[in-house]
């Protein structure tokens, strides 16, 4: 299980803003959170050391760089011996269609989110790559026709009583 970090309200304030504006400055943050520009730098560096904080990015549309298809790829390996499992994880890792892998419970034992261009591209995943790593025994795979919701932000304040101004 991962640790959980004592994060009060203001860290939370600050996690739900660069989750959804990663470019803002130091001073624009301060100031909606109302806190000192070095008051609010030392609890970024905080929340980046402790690892609450795993990286920035910038988000791409992945449609305008000529990935049209989305994927979710469900995955049954024939056995779960640790060779097999470590063979497909390492497998996973080096496939660079591959943008999130999942352990999961239930009917199959994999979860993948995988991009391509085109169909032809899904068909040489399938066959060429996926189907060829040792163990894999079953593929299922279903093509997103819409994306309705996506997001990576977490519900950070969700349930916490914003204090009411004057």
């Amino acid at each position: 299980m991962a640790s959980q970090h004592k994060l009060d309200k203001i860290d939370l304030k600050i996690l739900d803003i660069l989750q959804r504006e990663g470019r803002i400055s130091n001073a624009e943050l301060a100031r909606r959170i109302a806190l000192s520009q070095p008051a609010t730098h030392a609890r970024l560096k905080r929340l980046e050391q402790s690892g609450v904080i795993r990286s920035y990015l910038a988000v791409l549309d992945r449609e305008k760089l000529g990935f049209e298809m989305l994927c979710f790829v469900h995955v049954i390996l024939e056995k779960h011996q640790p060779d097999w499992v470590k063979t497909f994880h390492t497998n996973v890792m080096n496939m660079p269609e591959v943008v999130e892998c999942y352990h999961v419970t239930g009917e199959f034992d994999y979860l993948l989110k995988v991009v391509m261009r085109h169909r032809r591209e899904l068909e040489d995943f399938l066959v060429e790559k996926l189907s060829h790593i040792p163990g894999v025994g079953r593929v299922h795979t279903s093509v997103v026709l819409r994306e309705v919701k996506e997001t990576s932000a977490l519900p950070l304040l969700d349930g916490i009583e914003e204090e009411k101004e004057d």
